[in-house]
């Protein structure tokens, strides 16, 4: 290599490790989709919508009377059978939802998180995630609770991940407060954009910063306006995609990002191709940050 081409060849990975530093450079964030919009379909039919819609990764968000997912109370063949039907769909679940108690004895919660941890670690699930809780009286319960899931489920190699919803989790200030009296390594935090505008009408672009570094995952919702409609398409609220994700990428995130809400139609088709159109908004927002 002679003096020219050395200095060109210098001059390249200068530049592309600048990019990686400061944040500039494409993305190609991981996108996925819950099963949130197709929940008064039967599940089996919304694993085939979601794979329809052009997606290969989902999250076991919302449970419906047939479908419990992970829950304390599903049996082993339940789980078992789900794990199966999965796999059978050509889809991969990288999140279950946890459903946590904070009015039952302590040790009856820990109980019921574990089992919950247990069954996402038969679906190979490598993410369970808390919403939080409201009421004043149930934040200290909820500490205590998420600390011991958060140590049980770094045993089983799975991440417990927050997602803004109000109360507890309403915005930045109470989030990182979250994480302070959680106080363990294994407990992050899965933005979630349209909730900020939801639940406290603060600036979902503003409020990333404090929290950027705890920041795993992306739940993907618009919102127009505190308690305004979520089933709504991107583009359609006042959530500034390309302006929160242009914070997540300064500040080091890798995804993944789940779409949770779009339009429902009157169909599963068409609630599959409002899914399908909220992926290639997220995937031109990508582009031009």
């Amino acid at each position: 290599m002679n003096r020219r081409e050395f200095i060109g060849v210098a001059g390249a990975t200068l530049t592309m490790f600048a990019a990686s530093e400061t944040g500039f450079g494409r993305v190609n964030w991981p996108i996925g989709c819950f099963n949130r919009p197709w929940t008064k379909w039967p599940y089996d039919q919304v694993l085939k919508e979601i794979r329809a819609a052009g997606y290969k990764t989902t999250g076991l968000l919302s449970r419906t009377r047939d479908e419990r997912f992970i829950g304390a109370e599903a049996s082993p063949d339940y789980v078992e059978g789900l794990r199966k039907r999965i796999q059978a769909s050509g889809l991969t679940a990288n999140m279950a939802a946890l459903n946590s108690r904070h009015n039952i004895p302590l040790e009856d919660a820990i109980r019921d998180l574990r089992l919950q941890v247990d069954n996402a670690h038969r679906l190979s699930i490598k993410t369970v995630l808390s919403f939080g809780v409201d009421k004043p009286e149930e934040y200290e319960h909820y500490f205590k609770v998420m600390n011991d899931a958060a140590r049980y489920a770094e045993s089983k190699q799975i991440s417990l991940v927050m997602k803004p919803h109000g109360g507890i989790s309403g915005s930045s200030s109470e989030i990182l407060r979250v994480i302070k009296e959680v106080n363990h390594r294994n407990f992050a935090i899965w933005y979630d954009a349209g909730n900020i505008i939801y639940y406290t009408g603060k600036d979902p672009v503003a409020e990333v910063d404090p929290i950027v570094k705890h920041i795993t995952g992306f739940c993907a919702k618009d919102c127009a306006e505190p308690k305004g409609d979520v089933m709504i398409q991107f583009g359609e609220g006042k959530v500034d995609f390309a302006g929160v994700f242009r914070r997540l990428k300064a500040g080091g995130f890798r995804g993944p990002v789940m779409v949770e809400c779009c339009r429902v139609g009157q169909t599963a088709e068409e609630t599959t191709a409002n899914a399908r159109e909220n992926r290639l908004f997220l995937e031109r927002v990508f582009g031009s940050i």
